[in-house]
């Protein structure tokens, strides 16, 4: 009787404990498929109707892990810079406005909404090392501008009168993308390993009569904490709009296209600071492209 009683007791157990897993395990689910993306453009309205001719399924998405690479097993090692111009035929999903499935802005509007909801932190435009943050008053202060008095005439009466206006954000000041990565051989896996470290957009500067004088970050983002939130919103393919991947893949797949602009060196120098032409530089990032190939091509023949 006493190994009746204990069986029936480790049963019932045993069946409590399942359903508390399944418990768990629903109400895991209910909460990854609640995840609410939202719209990043406030001009973006969801349809209120089914909009197609089948069924959608919320797309929940989750950033890969990395596979983590030990110090020892490192056995070379160079820090890149890279830009990315928007305005490459290549680069043309991140100037894409968006869509349902893109969170209905593009890729400066996503990261933006991002920072402002405070998803992820955003990094003083100085910083790259990510020391300093950079707050969410500083940043709509760029975004908006500050407040500024103008004198309006009054339609109706004729009279000047004076109007706060602040100037709104546009999208397409945003051209260029600078991430900061490191390259390295892991004798581990074989193989050259490139993990991104920093994004930051690039902000146009115009002069008062509206001439382009040059670009400078708007904010850094340490990117492997940004992973995430990129892998809520997919990328538009012009080819296919099921075949979509997210701004995660995307990114570590490699599928933009960039230049390098600087590498480590002893004076922390761009190719530009070492009075390169704008065409050599392209030329000095080609070369140094070819000389990171051949870096991973000699440790095999090492």
């Amino acid at each position: 009787m006493n190994i009746l009683k204990s069986y029936k007791l480790a049963t019932i157990l045993f069946l409590g404990c399942s359903v508390s897993a399944i418990a768990q395990t629903g109400s895991t689910a209910d909460k990854a498929s609640s995840v609410d993306v939202g719209a990043v453009n406030k001009e973006w309205q969801v349809s209120l109707r089914p909009d197609g001719a089948y069924d959608k399924v919320a797309h929940v998405s989750k950033a890969m892990p990395w596979q983590q690479l030990r110090e020892d097993d490192v056995m070379w090692k160079k820090r890149v810079w890279r830009e990315i111009d928007v305005r490459q035929k290549q680069n043309m999903p991140f100037i894409y406005p968006g869509d349902e499935n893109t969170g209905g802005g593009s890729f400066i509007e996503i990261l933006i909404d991002a920072v402002k909801r405070g998803k992820i932190m955003a990094y003083s435009p100085m910083d790259e090392r990510f020391t300093a943050a950079f707050t969410k008053d500083q940043i709509m202060d760029v975004l908006v501008g500050k407040p500024d008095t103008v004198m309006v005439e009054d339609l109706e009466t004729g009279e000047m009168k004076q109007v706060i206006s602040r100037t709104e954000f546009d999208p397409n000041a945003i051209t260029k993308f600078r991430i900061k990565e490191d390259v390295i051989f892991d004798r581990n896996l074989g193989r050259r390993v490139t993990r991104i470290i920093g994004l930051a957009p690039l902000l146009d500067k115009k002069s008062a009569s509206g001439e382009f004088i040059g670009n400078a970050p708007f904010f850094w983002l340490y990117y492997p904490d940004i992973r995430d939130v990129l892998a809520q919103y997919e990328v538009f393919n012009p080819e296919n709009d099921v075949a979509r991947m997210t701004w995660d893949d995307y990114f570590e797949g490699r599928f933009f296209a960039s230049y390098i602009y600087k590498i480590s060196n002893p004076f922390d120098a761009r190719f530009k600071d070492l009075g390169m032409s704008e065409m050599d530089v392209l030329n000095e990032g080609q070369r140094v492209t070819e000389d990171l190939m051949n870096k991973e091509h000699d440790m095999w023949v090492y």
